[in-house]
């Protein structure tokens, strides 16, 4: 190995991850306040049959901060898991939710040859929705990271995460989240800001999408989700060669978190029928 690549191969950060089962691997992205663990009852479903790698994205879970100079892209996380990507037992499959969706999909843009499937619920590329002629069809999403941002400016972690998270969920949703669960939520709502610029400066067109997202594509949205995420759908599915809308009448846009077992069913259908 030449001493530029040693180095670099030394100093590229390791991420958290969770595996679990043996057979064709099927890499796992989180949603934005969440983690690996997001995942853990997919991993249980798909264990028997498919090798489940479940990650945490840069500063969630375990995984490490970003701390290289200039603004996180998506192209960082992807560089991040880039290891996980490569299997002895072929292409492998990535699964993801929102962000985590954005962040697959980037995978597959960046490397095509490695990836023989996408199951996504709603990826968050805001980018192409203010590329395209409607982009006011994401203010939604762009005023609650602004409330939020607003925020923590003020030292209000739970101001913070109530904008954020009552956007995705409804009002009255993060008066409802479990005590337990709303440290976490607050540590990484410290993020907010990031998320949104990296969402909406994808540089990735849709016709970058078009042209190297060949493989088979599973695209879930829920019927009760934000116009937000909505909007990136009806720019993508029909722009995806090979992509099957499946739409969920009852959920919303944290359809994976809070009914799983339907989302899961439609995933596993998916990735044994690939």
């Amino acid at each position: 190995m030449h001493r530029a690549s040693y180095d670099a191969a030394m100093t590229q950060p390791a991420p958290f991850h969770r595996s679990a089962g043996h057979g064709r691997r099927v890499v796992c992205f989180h949603s934005n306040a969440s983690h690996a663990g997001q995942w853990r009852a997919l991993t249980d479903r798909l264990s028997s049959r498919f090798e489940v790698v479940a990650v945490d994205s840069y500063g969630a879970g375990k995984s490490p901060e970003f701390t290289s100079p200039g603004p996180l892209q998506l192209a960082d996380e992807v560089n991040l898991v880039a290891p996980l990507l490569e299997s002895d037992a072929g292409q492998v499959f990535l699964v993801g939710h929102s962000y985590g969706a954005a962040v697959a999909l980037k995978a597959a843009l960046m490397h095509p040859h490695r990836v023989a499937g996408l199951a996504l619920y709603e990826p968050t590329v805001f980018s192409l929705v203010l590329a395209s002629g409607e982009p006011a069809r994401v203010n939604g999403i762009r005023d609650a990271v602004a409330g939020a941002e607003a925020a923590l400016v003020q030292g209000n972690t739970d101001a913070a995460s109530r904008a954020f998270i009552d956007f995705w969920m409804g009002d009255g949703a993060w008066a409802q989240t479990p005590v337990e669960r709303k440290p976490a939520i607050e540590r990484s709502i410290r993020h907010v800001g990031r998320w949104g610029h990296t969402l909406t400066t994808e540089p990735a067109s849709l016709q970058d999408c078009a042209a190297s997202i060949t493989m088979p594509v599973l695209y879930m949205t829920g019927d009760a989700s934000p116009d937000s995420s909505l909007a990136v759908a009806d720019l993508l599915v029909p722009a995806l060669p090979h992509a099957r809308h499946l739409r969920f009448p009852a959920l919303g846009h944290m359809g994976p978190i809070t009914h799983p077992e339907e989302v899961n069913a439609a995933i596993e259908e998916f990735l044994v029928g690939v």
